[in-house]
């Protein structure tokens, strides 16, 4: 039995859809990431499965049990919001145990779940501090706590890491992972940040204008995308038109203006004259050999590795490469030479691509 089942959820504004025949499944202990660009109707969907919302068509089951019509407060989920809403004027023990005391569960029963609930988020002894002489990654794992310890069916998670820097961002990713682990607990994670969904999901859908195009392992989605704008979306990504020119085992050559790109695909689908679209990224061009030449128009310096846009015949491909201190423009003679040498704008470099990925036109 799956924790979560959605099945053709819809909901309008007048008139306007914002969710447009939503259905997904979330197995029991799941993470599993909503994501797309803001007005795509994630937050909407969010708020439907929460019970803030009344879907105008479709259902919502938990634990295989309808609660369509069920408010909030009837419901086994919690919600962790952006804005915390930590009472400033209980300490961290009271604010966990807040819905427990409402629920009428008292002592000792209370204070040991409290205790557990801080021991799992790694706030032992925190009990007796105020949420204002905590640092924010601290508040973060009080709101996961106080959403944690009523034992929910499915934790809901409304972009709670949208407003911390990068370094505690990166940090409560880990934990928000490890304690949906530990806790065995079905996380369902909304956010625009590809980058925190695809590095803790389980399962990930990315939604566009109201609806799923695209579920599946983040690693899937990401080296095999179904349509243009999710390719674009997970990553960086060059999308390029081109003619099937011929079949090569199960792949298939695509003319571009860049050049000819060997694209996977099951090449049984496509004839020789087909019109396609490839995906090109970052990490699949190469310097030297592969037949394609450009020219440097920019550069990018992001620390251990630079990237370059090449102008390969009106076409721009990036290329990655790690940076190699040691070398210098008297030990290198270009930078497709691959000995770490700087990028130099105006020179001319050869590249390949090993894998191009075939995806489909975006589908109204």
């Amino acid at each position: 039995m799956h924790a979560l089942a959605v099945d053709g959820l819809h909901k309008s504004f007048d008139g306007d859809p914002a969710v447009d025949d939503i259905s997904l499944t979330v197995p029991q202990g799941e993470f599993f990431s909503l994501i797309g660009p803001s007005g795509c109707g994630k937050t909407t969907t969010l708020r439907m499965l929460a019970g803030l919302l009344t879907p105008d068509a479709g259902r919502v089951m938990l634990n295989g049990e309808d609660v369509t019509d069920r408010p909030a407060r009837e419901r086994e989920t919690n919600t962790v919001f952006q804005d915390l809403v930590l009472f400033p004027h209980m300490t961290v023990a009271e604010n966990v145990g807040y819905g427990l005391a409402r629920s009428g569960v008292t002592d000792p029963e209370r204070g040991q779940r409290v205790d557990d609930a801080l021991a799992l988020v790694k706030l032992a002894g925190f009990g007796d501090r105020d949420p204002a002489d905590l640092s924010g990654g601290q508040r973060q794992r009080v709101a996961l706590a106080r959403a944690l310890v009523n034992d929910p069916t499915v934790l809901l998670l409304d972009e709670p890491l949208a407003s911390l820097d990068r370094t505690l961002r990166d940090e409560m990713q880990a934990e928000f992972r490890r304690i949906q682990r530990d806790s065995d607990t079905t996380f369902l994670y909304v956010t625009h940040d590809q980058e925190s969904a695809m590095s803790m999901s389980d399962t990930v859908a990315v939604m566009r204008d109201g609806r799923i195009v695209n579920a599946g392992p983040p690693r899937q989605l990401y080296t095999d995308p179904q349509t243009q704008f999710v390719a674009s979306f997970l990553g960086d990504a060059t999308l390029l038109d081109g003619e099937v020119t011929r079949h090569a085992g199960p792949d298939v050559v695509v003319k571009t203006d860049a050049g000819p790109l060997r694209a996977d695909a099951d090449a049984a689908s496509y004839a020789v004259g087909d019109t396609v679209t490839v995906a090109v990224r970052p990490e699949a061009v190469t310097l030297g050999g592969g037949g394609l030449t450009g020219t440097v128009v920019d550069i990018a310096y992001k620390g251990f590795y630079e990237e370059a846009a090449v102008d390969c015949n009106g076409t721009e491909l990036v290329v990655r490469r790690e940076r190699n201190t040691a070398a210098t423009p008297e030990n290198a003679t270009s930078a497709d030479g691959g000995t770490g040498v700087p990028f130099r704008v105006g020179e001319t470099v050869t590249l390949g691509v090993d894998r191009a990925i075939l995806v489909e036109n975006e589908r109204r």
